[in-house]
C-alpha cells in the first residue's frame, strides 16, 4: 500500500471529455494502491465505468452560459449550492490531494478544496484552458496540460505537461498495425460526432461520399455516430448513394472501430483526438463552431501542425469541397500512412501514470515530478 491513509477526491462530471481522463487516472492511482472518491453532479453519478466503482459523492452544480438571465441566475445558485455541499464533504474527508477535471460539475470541488487550502491540481483537456479551470489556475498547486503551448494559461504559471489520458479499450487499437487501403481493397471510414452526435455529417458526408466515382465509393463502407431522431433519414443518405452504413447515437466499440479504420472524420474535442492520435489514424477534424474559446480549432490544429490530420472549417465545407478532399486522401495510400504514423508519434502513451505523478506528488509533499515522468512515446 502506497498511498496515504487519507483519500485523494477526484472533481469530474459533464461529458466524456472530462470523464475519460479521470477514469484513466483513476485506475492508475488505485493499482497504485491509494483510495479514492469521487465528487460529481447528477449526470455524473448516472454514469458507469471506473468512476462508478468508487464512493461516489452528488452535489448541485449547473452551468452558467447560454440559458438567459434567469437561466443563468438559476445555474449561479446551484453553483453555490454545489460548494457549500463540496466543502461539507471535503472537511469530512480531509483528503490527501483533490483533482479536478474542468467544467461546470467540477468547479464546486475545486472552489471549496482552494477555500481548504487542500493540496489540489488541475488537468485541462483542450489546447485552450476552459473557463472553470482558468478560474483556479493560479489558485491550485499544478495545472496539468494535454497540449504544449496551451491557450489562455494565465500569466506566470509553468504547467506540467502530462497529455490526455485515453481509455483503456485503446490499448489493443494502438498495437494494430495501420494499413492503408490498397488500389482494390475496402475501405472503412468512422464518423465519430462527439457526445452531441454532429448532425452536420448526416448531411455532409453521404453527399460527398455520392459524388465520388463509382469505382472508389463503392469500396467504401461507413460507421457512423448519429442523433437518434436523424438515424432513419441519413440511412437514407447512404442508401441513395449505395453505400453500406452502420449508424448509432453511441458505440460501445468505438476503440475497435478506431483501430480498424483507413480513415477517420470527426469533431475535434479532445477525447476525440486524444483517441484518434493514440490510435494512430488518419482524421480529418470538423471543429464544433460553437465550442468555448473555440478551442476544438486549436486541437485540430495541434494535429494538422503534427501532420497528423486535416482540418476543414464547418462553414467552409460543401459536399463537393469535401468529396475532393476525400478522392484525394482515400487514393493515396503514403499520405494516409504517413498521417496515421505522425498520429501515433504525436500522442503521449504515459499520459495517465504522468498525471498520477503530479498526484502522487501532491500526496506526499514532492512538486509531482519524477523521473520517469519525463518521456513520451
Amino acid at each position: 500500500m502506497t498511498g496515504s491513509s487519507h483519500p485523494i477526491v477526484l472533481a469530474a462530471g459533464g461529458t466524456g471529455g472530462h470523464m475519460f481522463p479521470a477514469e484513466a487516472l483513476a485506475k492508475v492511482l488505485k493499482a497504485r494502491g491509494h483510495a479514492l472518491e469521487w465528487i460529481t453532479d447528477e449526470r455524473g453519478a448516472a454514469r458507469t465505468g471506473p468512476l462508478a466503482e468508487l464512493k461516489t459523492h452528488t452535489i448541485s452544480a449547473r452551468g452558467l452560459a447560454g440559458f438567459g438571465a434567469i437561466g443563468r441566475l438559476t445555474g449561479a445558485l446551484s453553483l453555490g449550492v454545489g460548494v457549500f455541499q463540496a466543502r461539507r464533504i471535503l472537511k469530512d474527508l480531509n483528503p490527501a490531494a483533490v483533482v479536478g477535471f474542468g467544467g461546470y460539475a467540477a468547479a464546486p470541488s475545486m472552489m471549496a478544496a482552494t477555500h481548504l487550502k487542500l493540496p489540489t491540481a488541475i488537468h485541462e483537456q483542450n489546447a485552450v484552458i476552459g473557463k472553470a479551470n482558468r478560474l483556479f489556475a493560479k489558485r491550485v498547486d499544478h495545472v496539468c496540460t494535454s497540449f504544449e503551448n496551451t491557450r489562455l494559461i494565465p500569466d506566470g504559471l509553468s504547467p506540467v505537461l502530462t497529455g490526455m489520458p485515453v481509455r483503456s479499450t485503446f490499448g489493443a487499437a494502438r498495437a494494430k498495425p495501420y494499413v492503408a487501403p490498397n488500389d482494390n481493397g475496402p475501405i472503412k471510414i468512422v464518423v465519430l460526432g462527439g457526445s452531441q452526435g454532429a448532425a452536420v455529417f448526416s448531411h455532409l458526408v453521404p453527399c460527398a461520399i455520392k459524388r465520388l466515382p463509382d469505382q472508389l465509393r463503392n469500396r467504401i463502407t461507413v460507421d457512423q455516430q448519429c442523433r437518434s431522431e436523424i438515424v432513419d433519414q441519413t440511412r437514407l443518405a447512404y442508401s441513395n448513394c449505395g453505400v453500406q452504413a452502420r449508424l448509432q447515437p453511441f458505440f460501445e466499440d468505438v476503440a475497435d472501430l478506431v483501430g480498424g479504420a483507413h480513415l477517420v472524420i470527426a469533431r475535434s474535442g479532445a477525447s476525440t483526438v486524444s483517441e484518434v492520435s493514440f490510435t494512430g489514424r488518419p482524421a480529418v477534424y470538423v471543429p464544433y463552431p460553437f465550442a468555448a474559446d473555440d478551442h476544438q480549432t486549436d486541437n485540430a490544429q495541434a494535429l494538422v501542425s503534427a501532420g497528423a490530420g486535416w482540418c476543414g472549417q464547418q462553414d467552409a465545407l460543401t459536399p463537393d469541397s469535401l468529396a475532393v478532399h476525400l478522392e484525394q486522401l482515400l487514393t493515396d495510400s503514403s499520405a494516409l500512412t504517413k498521417a496515421a504514423a505522425n498520429a501515433k508519434q504525436f500522442s503521449i502513451t504515459d499520459a495517465a501514470d504522468r498525471l498520477a505523478n503530479v498526484v502522487e506528488g501532491l500526496v506526499h509533499g514532492s512538486n509531482g515530478h519524477s523521473d520517469h515522468a519525463q518521456g513520451a512515446a
